[in-house]
């Protein structure tokens, strides 16, 4: 139920905000969707209805641009009411949608529109549109720039679904080179095909058959092709869920040529590690791979070092039979199963239990998960607790232990990695532009279509 309607002015306590300058005492005090004013703790007795949130922490919401959805055309794999249920409840008020996986794409203005319609009514929280750019339509880039989307996704290697195709190195420097022309920012899936379909391939239950498919040089030969392209014409290029470390060398140096490229990596890639996976649970299966702990360790220095734009979900979720799971009468094989983890709802835990471990603090998570994603695609009102923005907040109790039931997340399929894993850290309250944002059976959605450029 959405309860009683919003105070015109509310008043939000927490002995631990996480503000842009540190974790401190403060009251927010929240006015017509907005952040009106950050005070001192106690400061705002009187301004507003207080609500006290005690020692949850409070925290900007979310920003999530790595999110598939698949409506229309795959909406049995997820859905906007789906979706965006499961991101308010995992603390997430922002998402950005990939054009891939629904039918049609968004790889034309009339793809555009069909997305655009198919949320109406739909949204409980607030969601921007990733284009895409795939061989031959070139022509379509400039007006769905125009019409808002964030930038353009592209596949350097098959993508999994027939109609959204991978580029070529020749169609990639001919699309970089428009993007350059429209200063529209490219969003690259590195794995380079001739290093896959050289690998070997082993169908069957064994993880490290798997693993062995889908290697490191992979992200490196395509990293290092898309880097000399994006030299040659000048583009912004943003490297998608970084799996293997050894591409941070080729960043870090392109970064030091002038080149414009960010990158960014993902929780399945910061929590899990190639080790763990039981051989036949196919939960694990995603596209790059889960590689070892070695690897994950290098990842998290990465992310210390300030290498990483965002950590965002890329989730990627299907139906249980896709997956081949043993469990539900599946074969296991690896090589047969959809390669895509669902986490949407469970990204904030994931990373603030392995983050805390390693000794990392809350302010250091907001940045890789909020404010750092929110720059990334230029959401200058999303991302910050701070006067002037959207009051899209969360209380978060960062010292709560729950075990993973998947029959408690709200994606459209109970399949996940995290299945039975204690984690820590849990959302409370989650708040879009002010309201309580309620997930339950009768709640009205209250999110909105936004698109680039917005303030």
């Amino acid at each position: 139920m959405n309860g009683s309607p919003t105070p015109a002015t509310q008043v939000l306590r927490s002995r631990r905000a996480v503000l842009p300058e540190g974790e401190r005492p403060a009251d927010v005090v929240l006015r017509d969707g907005r952040i009106a004013a950050v005070l001192p703790h106690g400061a705002g007795e009187g301004a507003g209805e207080l609500t006290d949130l005690g020692g949850l922490a409070l925290l900007p919401g979310l920003v999530d641009t790595h999110v598939h959805v698949n409506e229309p055309g795959r909406t049995a794999w997820e859905g906007f009411a789906s979706a965006t249920r499961a991101a308010a409840a995992g603390g997430v008020t922002t998402v950005v949608d990939m054009p891939l996986n629904s039918v049609p794409p968004t790889t034309t203005p009339h793809g555009l529109e069909v997305k655009r319609k198919a949320t109406d009514g739909q949204l409980f929280v607030d969601l921007g549109l990733w284009g895409g750019a795939v061989p031959d339509n070139t022509a379509d880039l400039e007006p769905l720039h125009g019409a808002g989307v964030f930038g353009f996704k592209s596949f350097l290697a098959p993508s999994g679904v027939d109609e959204f195709p991978h580029l070529t190195q020749d169609q990639l420097e001919v699309t970089l080179a428009e993007l350059a022309r429209l200063d529209a920012l490219a969003i690259i899936h590195a794995e380079d095909p001739g290093v896959l379909d050289a690998a070997p391939h082993r169908p069957g239950p064994h993880y490290a058959d798997f693993l062995a498919s889908r290697p490191a040089t992979a992200e490196t030969a395509a990293v290092a092709g898309l880097l000399a392209a994006a030299r040659r014409t000048g583009a912004r290029v943003h490297i998608l869920h970084v799996s293997s470390a050894a591409v941070l060398p080729l960043l870090r140096q392109a970064r030091a040529d002038g080149v414009r490229v960010t990158a960014e990596t993902c929780p399945h890639y910061l929590t899990l590690a190639a080790e763990e996976v039981p051989d036949g649970d196919t939960a694990f299966k995603c596209c790059p791979p889960i590689r070892d702990e070695a690897n994950r360790d290098l990842l998290w220095q990465a992310l210390a070092d300030g290498e990483f734009a965002a950590v965002v979900s890329d989730h990627s979720p299907s139906t249980p039979d896709l997956k081949h799971l043993p469990r539900l009468g599946g074969s296991g094989d690896f090589a047969a199963a959809w390669g895509g983890i669902a986490s949407l709802q469970l990204g904030l835990p994931a990373v603030w239990t392995e983050a805390r471990r390693r000794g990392f603090a809350l302010v250091d998570v907001v940045r890789w998960m909020s404010s750092g994603p929110a720059a990334l695609v230029g959401l200058g009102r999303k991302g910050a607790i701070a006067p002037g923005h959207d009051a899209d907040l969360v209380a978060f109790d960062p010292d709560a232990a729950f075990a993973v039931d998947p029959g408690a997340l709200h994606h459209r399929n109970p399949v996940t990695p995290y299945a039975g894993r204690t984690l820590t850290g849990a959302v409370r309250t989650t708040w879009l532009r002010g309201r309580v944002v309620a997930v339950d059976a009768d709640a009205e959605p209250r999110g909105r279509i936004i698109v680039r450029g917005e303030a």
